[in-house]
């Protein structure tokens, strides 16, 4: 009785009308999540996890009720991922001797190579499985953000700078895709989200900068 009263509450308008469509509770809680979370990363804050975590219970729900199946099952992966960033951030670098210290990195040829392969080929094959197995009215754009998103994800687990620029191509895709099922909120929250994957990519570019320049200033041993 309690959770079908608090299910109808986060289901519940809590602004009746946001460019032609109501916004409910559920998707403020997923806006104001998701925006700390994003902020968090950008800034390499431990607390990014739980909170994103926080996010994907939130917008399971939201997606759930749209019709958006790909991302709802992605939200599920991505709190299985966030559960492993979380643990390999705290864990720090095999390198070093203190934890909570796992420095930014580029991707490897091999890694950038499969990444690409393994989107391509995850989009084809959800977009064909939306296709065929739900009523999905936007399978492809639905494919490609979970199928990329799954890449992206695992990229900031492992702290790769290029992770950002999958981030950014997401969020293009998503804004229409979320403004086109009426989930207006959302689609203003990833207009938030590019400007802030673009504040990440200057801010971790910045930190690599910073860390290189003391790396050849500072004498070893020092």
């Amino acid at each position: 009785m309690a959770m079908t009263t608090l299910l109808g509450w986060m289901n519940s308008p809590a602004i009746p009308n946001l460019l032609g469509a109501p916004v409910s509770w559920i998707e403020v809680i997923g806006f104001v999540t998701g925006a700390a979370c994003v902020y968090g990363v950008a800034r390499q804050k431990l607390w990014n996890w739980p909170v994103g975590i926080l996010n994907n219970i939130a917008f399971i729900m939201l997606f759930l009720g749209a019709g958006l199946y790909g991302e709802t099952a992605l939200q599920v992966i991505f709190a299985a991922v966030s559960v492993y960033g979380w643990i390999n951030w705290v864990r720090g670098s095999a390198d070093t001797a203190t934890k909570d210290d796992l420095p930014i990195r580029d991707a490897g040829g091999k890694e950038a190579l499969l990444g690409i392969a393994a989107t391509l080929a995850g989009t084809a094959a959800v977009a064909l499985a939306l296709t065929h197995g739900t009523n999905s009215q936007v399978p492809w754009p639905d494919a490609f953000v979970l199928t990329a998103s799954l890449l992206a994800t695992y990229g900031q687990a492992r702290k790769i700078f290029q992770h950002w620029y999958v981030w950014i191509l997401i969020d293009l895709v998503s804004i229409p895709l979320y403004f086109s099922r009426g989930l207006a909120l959302t689609g203003i929250l990833y207009i938030g989200f590019l400007a802030l994957c673009i504040y990440g990519l200057v801010d971790w570019k910045r930190t690599r900068t910073t860390e290189t320049i003391t790396a050849t200033t500072v004498p070893a041993g020092a």
